[in-house]
């Protein structure tokens, strides 16, 4: 940890933080209600202008260089579409290469569920006293490293991914479709969701995501469906899926439509340990069985009774049931408004135009749900480029834009600090109690509170001394910081720093800055600013 800021320069950082956020330097009057705004050009920054700039911030999680030479070769539409395409799932070799020697990652799910379940077996046959704490502690530690890798793939990800607008749609529908790690094994499957749920889908039509999420051993566990079978149903799965993840509350659908899709989806569960790796097993037990990874639908839990679902008839037929529910609800006009409005909410304004919403959700319905239209419709809209934005950066936006302005790239040998930062700030991936994700307004973020933690960590990551560059399985390095880098990155020298973000500045940033006593101090109130901050 770097030396103490003197506290003259925190009170002032956190005093521009609370104070000044009407003020920002790309400040305008806000539009009149149900308009665009207009975009008003007011600087260049060779070749980029200002508003350049604010779409380029909204477009992905944070800048860096290479980001800037794409987009001043292509253009914005070329560059938008190019993102759009959703093939550039590219990182670092070493980052690539940190993620794969994960061995949530590179590990059968079958295999880690196996391991799973015998250690949690193994603990809870241990007899009380000093051995049963022992293993009480061991199992700890193997559930939290379990936790800790899939969180830093996804940290990663986020930081170094070559198309950072796909990045930030992962982490949206993660948040969109959130569960939570400490509830049972859910922590086991969040990788995994991450990997192979969330992102192959994130750009493509919406009711394919829907249906990846619903088959998620992650989701069938946190929401319990994969307790819901006939003559003991839940229902918790049933309301969750239209209330918080396709209509919205208050879209017109009834208790009763929540009751018959609960019906509608009995024997959509999960793969009984003991089963998951004999395979073929289960579908010898009876025609109808669907078995995909550790999902599967199993007719013999089924209520195989007609439904009446959103005012349509669903003949009793199995899992094809399941597929015809997910059509009803994505076709639905509540679902394009509700995911439009989402989607505006967290990329553009807290309180997005109606006009904006509303073409994009003309675009959910006219391509039957095609996310990469939807975004399409929205990033070339004036709203993605007006430069009168206050959109507070919630804490993973605010951790991986820092990173990657102050490192530019420069790949980290341990991404453990970065999870442990946002958990303290508030954020912990995985980490929502209910389902409803974590908020995505600006008032969410700053308080008080908040902004010490921001202050601290802006510290961290400005002054370049810090765990991101050890490695975390060296023991030698345990409560060692004399080797650890002492220089501060050369964020005020560099061109990223020229061309992105130093012609935007406010007077009180820009004073700020001026009264720092080193480059450490000058990172952290650069970092801590509303400038920064805000988007």
């Amino acid at each position: 940890m770097p030396a103490a800021t003197p506290l003259r320069c925190r009170t002032l950082v956190l005093g521009l933080l609370l104070t000044l956020a009407p003020a920002l330097a790309w400040a305008d009057e806000a539009p009149a209600p149900g308009k665009l705004p207009t975009v008003k050009v007011t600087a260049k920054l060779d070749g980029l202008r200002l508003g350049d700039i604010a779409w380029l911030r909204r477009d992905g999680f944070g800048l860096d260089s290479t980001t800037l030479a794409r987009y001043r070769e292509l253009g914005r539409t070329r560059f938008l579409d190019e993102q759009l395409a959703g093939d550039d799932d590219s990182l670092p070799p070493q980052v690539a290469t940190q993620i794969r020697n994960l061995a949530v990652i590179n590990t059968p799910m079958t295999q880690q569920l196996a391991e799973y379940q015998e250690r949690a077996q193994q603990f809870k046959q241990v007899p009380d006293g000093p051995a049963k704490d022992a293993a009480k502690t061991a199992f700890q530690l193997y559930r939290r490293d379990i936790y800790q890798q899939a969180a830093q793939a996804e940290m990663l990800h986020a930081i170094y991914g070559g198309d950072q607008l796909k990045e930030q749609l992962v982490w949206f529908w993660l948040n969109h479709f959130s569960v939570y790690a400490d509830k049972g094994p859910v922590r086991l499957f969040t990788a995994d969701y991450e990997e192979h749920v969330i992102r192959p889908h994130a750009l493509g039509k919406f009711k394919d995501l829907v249906m990846a999420t619903l088959q998620s051993p992650a989701m069938l566990v946190f929401l319990d469906n994969a307790h819901n079978v006939k003559d003991k149903t839940n229902e918790n799965y049933a309301r969750e899926l239209m209330e918080l993840h396709t209509l919205g509350v208050n879209s017109g659908y009834t208790q009763q439509d929540v009751q018959q899709l609960m019906r509608i989806l009995t024997g959509a569960t999960v793969l009984p340990p003991k089963l998951a790796t004999r395979q073929n097993l289960v579908a010898r037990v009876r025609p109808g069985v669907l078995r995909d990874g550790l999902f599967v639908f199993n007719p013999n839990q089924h209520d195989f009774g007609d439904k009446i679902f959103l005012g349509k008839t669903i003949k009793g037929s199995g899992y094809d049931e399941i597929a015809q529910a997910v059509d009803l609800i994505v076709q639905q006009p509540a679902c394009a408004h509700f995911i439009s409005n989402k989607l505006a909410t967290y990329f553009i304004a807290d309180q997005p135009s109606s006009a904006l919403v509303d073409a994009m959700a003309e675009t959910f319905q006219r391509t039957d749900g095609n996310i990469a239209a939807v975004l399409r419709t929205m990033f070339l809209s004036t709203d993605a480029a007006a430069i009168n934005g206050h959109k507070f950066k919630d804490p993973m936006r605010f951790l991986v834009s820092s990173m990657r302005l102050t490192y530019d790239g420069q790949p980290i040998p341990n991404a453990e600090p970065l999870v442990n930062w946002l958990r303290q700030m508030g954020e912990p991936l995985y980490g929502r109690i209910t389902p409803d994700g974590w908020p995505l307004d600006s008032a969410s973020w700053t308080g008080s509170g908040q902004m010490s933690k921001r202050f601290d960590f802006a510290g961290v990551i400005g002054s370049g001394r810090n765990r991101l560059f050890v490695e975390n399985n060296d023991p030698a390095m345990s409560g060692n910081f004399a080797n650890l880098p002492k220089d501060a990155p050369a964020l005020r020298d560099s061109s990223l720093y020229r061309d992105a973000i130093a012609q935007g500045l406010s007077a009180a940033t820009s004073n700020a800055l001026d009264q720092a006593k080193s480059p450490t101090e000058w990172n952290t109130f650069l970092l801590s600013s509303p400038d920064f901050n805000y988007r």
